[in-house]
């Protein structure tokens, strides 16, 4: 074989392996969005019909079971970050699941306060902007790893001015509060987005995807919910 052979057939072989590798990390991004996606769907449906039941909202708001409820998900968060090597991606599966449901449950609390046309619409909102962004993070060329640690950043700061709300209630620091946790988790879900398809460059093994789907989606589903609460704040017509 000529030398100008043997580098068509090497040229033609790398096209392959890329057409081959996009169309993995094509699926593999499907795969994260679909598994994000119907979690967003299980805890809208469990919130809603939740807030619709009398006798579960006081039983839960009404009683120490609320605090159970709000912190559960955490609890679930910690597992499934701390856990994943030692978890099968069906039990990983399993446990995401679990935890939109119960995320389902703590957030039930938004229709007694909000009206649901406001939420109706913050969630379009906030939809929209996930998705302009994360296509953004999925596309852009730029590297957006110098974004993480400033962002972590601002992300504990809105977790430490929270919670000294809780005890001042100031509505100027809750506006803030919320008008900064919407750049941080805009900034966050295009940081995460590109960080999914690195992380699947870098990853071998069918299992290891299926993991790496359910916690890239965990990750996005996050984003989503925290930007939503933001927005909420924001814009929710309260029934009051």
């Amino acid at each position: 074989m000529s030398h100008y052979d043997f580098n068509r057939v090497a040229t033609a072989d790398r096209v392959v392996d890329r057409a081959y590798f996009d169309e993995g990390l094509r699926q593999h991004m499907l795969r994260v969005f679909n598994y994000m996606t119907v979690g967003l769907v299980l805890t809208g449906l469990v919130a809603y019909f939740t807030s619709t039941s009398v006798g579960m909202m006081q039983a839960i708001f009404g009683s120490p079971l609320k605090w159970v409820v709000m912190l559960a998900p955490f609890a679930f968060v910690m597992v499934l970050s701390f856990g994943i090597q030692k978890l099968s991606a069906g039990t990983a599966q399993l446990l995401f699941w679990a935890f939109a449901g119960v995320m389902g449950l703590s957030l039930a609390s938004i229709f007694i306060v909000y009206t649901g046309s406001s939420i109706a619409r913050v969630f379009f909102i906030s939809a929209a902007m996930f998705a302009g962004t994360a296509l953004w993070g999925y596309t852009t060329k730029r590297d957006l790893s110098g974004m993480g640690s400033f962002l972590m950043m601002g992300l504990i700061g809105i977790v430490i001015a929270s919670l000294v709300n809780m005890f001042i209630g100031s509505s100027a620091l809750q506006f803030a509060v919320s008008v900064i946790g919407v750049l941080v988790f805009t900034g966050l879900t295009a940081y995460d987005t590109q960080n999914i398809k690195e992380m699947y460059a870098e990853s071998h093994g069918v299992e290891t995807n299926q993991k790496l789907a359910v916690m890239g989606a965990l990750s996005l589903y996050l984003n989503f919910i925290n930007l939503f609460l933001m927005l909420l704040q924001l814009f929710g017509q309260s029934r009051d």
